[in-house]
């Protein structure tokens, strides 16, 4: 029976080096898991033999190696090692998914372990696999996660850094899943809140479109015809009419094409991302939602990180690394910054000028009492039902005001329309 050299992590988060005899790696790997263990580097340990013999035999290993990797074995699936698409439906699956396994005492290997042979998992089959081969090779789990695939994020990879670091890697997956389920249901009413303002606009479209190709043109023969006076208005719809149904309609179409193109390009630059993260901070309603969502998880991660031991310093470093927009990556910088000088953290705060009096004031009871974790959890709480009823009313406004403002242009369409014809039989009449 062979004997292998491992190293390995216990739960308390040391190494763990030692030898083991077993039949073969898969028996090591899970008598290291009935032992709490998670295996991080297994090698078979170097036998004492005759030189000669140990040469061939290598040579053998090395040989049945290579045909392994040259032709699979007889019935076996083609495994994917690569990095594996998946959609926001599937991030959140696999979120909850882990995030149960792992809250049910589970360590990360074993429970990566049980969604890999979960059938109805699906495309996370794979991912589970990449993670479990990555992570037992000495990899972290949020570097791991960047290599199996690109759609988890990297706010999502940076959050799950944090977890590793503090020891709250469940608690902060769960309250991940929950956030991706609440803008995953979010985006869900909004598609379904749209489908009756879009038949609108579809209908809008082609009022306007049969103005202008139809009933424009057959009222400016009938004017011809009675040889009347086109009134203002009238003028103006034929002279627009002419306009798009030649080059001007393309024109229009390449300007706002190109527009949208250039504008993206443009945020999407370096020197000119933090003006457009801080200008997003500033947008009517989805401005305030932005900032609420950066309260809740900055409060939340700063919260497990302390609850979980780690000094402030490290705790405020680890939730900059995970907050996604520019501008207020640079605020967290400088609470670090002061709070390095000595500061307390709710003073250095209100020093930076960002976070309102409400918030503020739970951070200072909190230092006054000892308990700022706590502080900063009934903190995120309180932001976190604010930002749900912010959702709520972004999603409850989209389908009235896009009724209303197909409702106007239409209606400004048909009073024209109805205008000139009354105008021209006026002067009919006149004349």
């Amino acid at each position: 029976m062979p004997t292998f050299l491992y190293r390995a992590l216990r739960s308390d988060g040391t190494t763990a080096d030692g030898e083991l005899e077993a039949g073969d790696r898969s028996e090591a790997f899970a008598r290291l898991d009935r032992s709490g263990l998670q295996p991080v580097a297994l090698d078979i340990k170097a036998a004492a033999t005759n030189p000669a013999v140990s040469g061939k035999s290598n040579k053998s290993r090395q040989e049945a190696k290579g045909a392994t990797k040259d032709k699979p074995a007889a019935g076996a699936e083609e495994e994917n090692t690569g990095p594996v698409r998946l959609k926001k439906a599937q991030v959140v699956l696999f979120t909850e998914e882990l995030s149960e396994l792992l809250s049910a005492g589970l360590q990360l290997e074993p429970a990566l372990r049980v969604m890999e042979s979960r059938e109805e998992l699906g495309e996370l089959k794979s991912v589970a696999r990449i993670l479990r081969q990555e992570v037992r090779d000495g990899t972290s789990f949020s570097a791991a996660l960047r290599k199996a695939s690109s759609n988890f994020g990297d706010l999502y990879c940076s959050l799950a850094h944090a977890g590793e670091v503090s020891g709250a890697l469940s608690t902060i997956l769960k309250r991940q899943a929950n956030y991706l389920s609440t803008i995953q249901d979010l985006q869900s009413r909004v598609k379904m809140a749209l489908i009756y303002p879009s038949f609108l606009v579809a209908s809008g479209i082609a009022v306007v479109v049969l103005f202008i190709t139809f009933l424009i043109p057959k009222l400016t023969l009938l004017l011809k015809s009675t040889q009347g006076d086109m009134p203002p208005i009238g003028v103006f719809m034929l002279e627009m009419s002419e306009f798009l149904k030649g080059w001007g309609g393309i024109s229009i179409v390449a300007v706002i094409i190109g527009s949208i193109v250039g504008f993206r390009a443009y945020i999407k630059a370096e020197a000119n991302r933090e003006w457009w993260d801080e200008t997003k901070l500033n947008l009517p309603l989805f401005g305030k939602v932005i900032k609420a969502r950066f309260f809740v998880q900055f409060l939340e991660t700063l919260a497990n990180l302390v609850g979980n031991g780690l000094t402030l310093l490290r705790a405020l470093e680890l939730s900059r690394q995970a907050t996604p927009n520019l501008f207020l990556k640079a605020k967290v910088g400088e609470i670090i910054e002061y709070v390095g000088e000595g500061g307390s953290l709710s003073r250095t705060m209100k020093r930076v000028g960002f976070f309102p009096p409400l918030l503020l004031d739970m951070v200072a009871v909190g230092e006054q009492t000892g308990q700022i974790g706590e502080s900063l959890e009934r903190a995120a709480e309180r932001y976190d039902k604010e930002l749900g009823k912010d959702i709520e009313k972004i999603s409850a406004l989209i389908q009235p005001v896009i009724v209303v403002v197909m409702a106007v242009l239409v209606g400004i369409m048909a009073y024209m329309m109805i205008t000139v014809i009354f105008d021209t039989i006026a002067g009919l009449n006149t004349g």
